[in-house]
């Protein structure tokens, strides 16, 4: 098994979109078991791919040894891909796991999980909490959506220095272009200064998401964006298969 989190300390910068998009490319072209880890509070993923079957306030329960994690996750509506959703209870995460003090709660539970999954796709809140520097121990690869602009640029940065500073095991970083738009004289610069960065175009097929609640593969597979997802993905299995 393998687990890729989606994470930047921005909000606003197109992780879910990326989060739902890798996850029906894992499950329905690369015909991998995979699960969807809801763990934003705003529960985006969960509203796009979920049946509305999940349990209310439970989500942090699974942190808390209250509940294990498969007793909690449930179908999503692509096939082939399962969902842990979230829900409002995870807004008290980071304060429990600090009161636990157990550092590698988020890697146990994703290793009870290995027998049943080829790929798990975290997608994460943002912020640099407690939550997220779990994240970054259990991870294999960690991908981190940008927006071409200094800001979104200087947030990176931050979470790079960040890693710098910790000891210990560090999961491989692939920053990704996010809601591009290359009239955009700013985004054509950004684009020209890391040309080996993947691109993601801003789009109205990943607007559509929200009004047709599904992936864009599922109802736009030959458009740009459609295509940008699918290139990204393979470009992740080939990162993956190259995992020591």
């Amino acid at each position: 098994m393998a687990t890729i989190a989606v994470y930047s300390m921005k909000g606003g910068v197109g992780k879910t979109t990326l989060a739902v998009n890798l996850a029906w490319s894992s499950a329905v072209q690369s015909a991998r078991r995979t699960l969807l880890w809801d763990l934003d509070p705003q529960g985006g993923a969960s509203f796009l791919i979920g049946d509305g079957s999940a349990n209310r306030d439970t989500a942090q329960s699974v942190f808390a040894k209250d509940v294990e994690p498969e007793k909690l996750i449930r179908p999503s509506t692509v096939p082939g891909l399962d969902l842990l959703a979230a829900d409002i209870s995870l807004r008290g995460l980071d304060h429990l796991l600090f009161s636990l003090g157990k550092k590698k709660r988020l890697a146990k539970l994703l290793e009870s999980l290995n027998k049943n999954y080829d790929r798990v796709i975290l997608d994460c809140p943002p912020g640099l909490t407690e939550i997220s520097e779990q994240v970054m121990r259990a991870a294999d690869l960690i991908l981190s959506p940008v927006i071409p602009s200094p800001l979104s640029e200087r947030a990176l940065d931050e979470i790079v220095a960040f890693l710098d500073r910790q000891s210990g095991r560090r999961a491989p970083m692939l920053p990704i272009f996010s809601m591009v738009d290359r009239r955009r004289a700013l985004h054509r610069e950004a684009i020209e200064r890391k040309p080996e960065w993947p691109v993601i175009p801003m789009a109205s097929a990943i607007e559509q998401m929200a009004v047709h609640r599904a992936p864009v593969g599922s109802f736009a597979l030959t458009s740009p964006a459609g295509q940008a997802f699918s290139g990204l993905w393979k470009g992740v299995e080939r990162k993956l298969a190259k995992k020591p």
